[in-house]
């Protein structure tokens, strides 16, 4: 499983300690760093800013966000870019934006939303090669019960008998070994790195890592001690 971490790592100086060799993500809301992501990371994925700009009230210029993919996707570290949606869509809209979409399907990962219907769930995971869970609505908050029962109606929807997704499945902002650990993921994301080492308060003892660089080191390297789980398991079944 590749872990994403999202951008913007400042100042750059620690950005480039981090993602040096690592997978980064890189937000159409905020993409000053892109240059230097695509210089560092062994890949790079795009995200197309929708939640970003939706908690800011902003509306998203499309136009320019299939510019700024088609600037970069020959490069030999881009690996793909979140298709447009709406956060507050309804599926026929993002379907459109779907249609919409002027690169190929191998550029593109279309975002399922979690309050949506599982029969949309299934018609993108017959005919992508890879899709996005995006938790929303009711299902915004990651980790709760509610929030739990409903992956679990999404895992027995896009698994086989034996567990395994018949698409790549990318968990957004699911970065969390505890819930990455649950699911046969291809890929995750999240800015936990890109927030935390600001941080101050949370940062104590006589071992305090010296400097913004070596605090992001710690919060990367834990992360990715942990791996997806191979296969859904399905309740009864055990480990």
């Amino acid at each position: 499983m590749i872990h994403y971490h999202g951008t913007p790592i400042t100042p750059d100086s620690a950005c480039i300690e981090v993602l040096r060799c690592r997978h980064g993500m890189v937000s159409f809301a905020n993409r000053q760093q892109t240059s230097l992501v695509a210089e560092i990371c062994s890949s790079f994925v795009f995200d197309n800013g929708a939640f970003s700009f939706w908690k800011a009230k902003h509306p998203v210029d499309w136009e320019g966000f299939y510019r700024w993919v088609d600037d970069w996707r020959r490069h030999p570290g881009f690996e793909w870019a979140l298709i447009p949606d709406m956060i507050e869509g309804n599926e026929k809209e993002n379907d459109d934006l779907l249609y919409q979409w002027p690169f190929k399907d191998s550029v593109g990962v279309p975002v399922w939303h979690l309050h949506e219907s599982l029969e949309r769930l299934r018609k993108l995971a017959d005919n992508w090669p890879r899709i996005a869970l995006g938790s929303s609505a009711e299902f915004a908050k990651i980790g709760t019960e509610k929030w739990w029962t409903r992956m679990s109606t999404v895992m027995r929807t896009i698994c086989d008998s034996e567990g395994s997704p018949i698409t790549k499945i990318h968990g957004l902002r699911m970065m969390d070994p505890k819930v990455f650990g649950q699911f046969p993921f291809s890929s995750v994301d999240s800015t936990n790195v890109a927030r935390n080492i600001g941080i101050d308060s949370r940062w104590k003892g006589t071992y305090l890592p010296p400097s913004k660089a070596a605090r992001g080191l710690v919060l990367a390297q834990r992360i990715e001690a942990f791996q997806s789980a191979e296969r859904w398991i399905r309740e009864g079944e055990g480990a």
